[in-house]
C-alpha cells in the first residue's frame, strides 16, 4: 500500500508540473484579402528600409558595438546605402525581429538544466548543491 501511494503521489507531482505546458490553439480560416493586408503591412519600401536602418546607426550602443567589431559607422552608412530596395527591405524585417538578449535564455536553460542534474545526483557541477541520493 505504501509504494502505491508514492507511485500516485509521483504520478500526481509529473501530470499537474506537466499541465503548465499544455497550451490550447484556436484555428479560423481567414480570406486571401486578409492575408495580403498582413503582408503589405510588414514590408517596406526601399526608402523606408534605409531610413530604418540609418536610424539604428545613429544609436550609440549600435556604433559602439559595431566600432567594437572594427566596423566604422561611415562604412556602414555606404553599404546601407549600397542594398538593393529588397535586401533593405528584407535587412530592416530582420533588424525588428531580432532578439535583443541574444543567448541569455540559453545560458539561463543551461545552469537551471545542470543544476537539476546535480540535485538528481546524475552529474556533479556545482560544489554548492547536495544530491538526493
Amino acid at each position: 500500500m505504501k509504494r502505491f501511494k508514492q507511485t500516485l503521489a509521483a504520478l500526481l507531482i509529473v501530470s499537474t508540473t506537466h499541465v503548465a505546458f499544455v497550451q490550447t490553439a484556436q484555428a479560423t480560416m481567414i480570406g486571401t484579402e486578409q492575408v495580403a493586408q498582413a503582408s503589405q503591412g510588414t514590408t517596406r519600401s526601399g526608402a523606408e528600409a534605409r531610413a530604418h536602418l540609418n536610424e539604428l546607426l545613429d544609436r550609440a550602443d549600435v556604433q559602439s558595438r559595431l566600432e567594437s567589431m572594427g566596423v566604422k559607422a561611415a562604412d556602414a552608412r555606404e553599404r546601407v546605402a549600397a542594398l538593393t530596395d529588397e535586401d533593405a527591405s528584407r535587412l530592416a524585417t530582420q533588424m525588428d525581429k531580432a532578439p535583443a538578449g541574444g543567448f541569455i535564455e540559453v545560458i539561463i536553460f543551461l545552469f537551471l538544466l545542470l543544476l537539476v542534474t546535480d540535485i538528481l545526483g546524475f552529474t556533479k557541477v556545482y560544489p554548492f548543491t547536495r544530491s538526493i541520493r
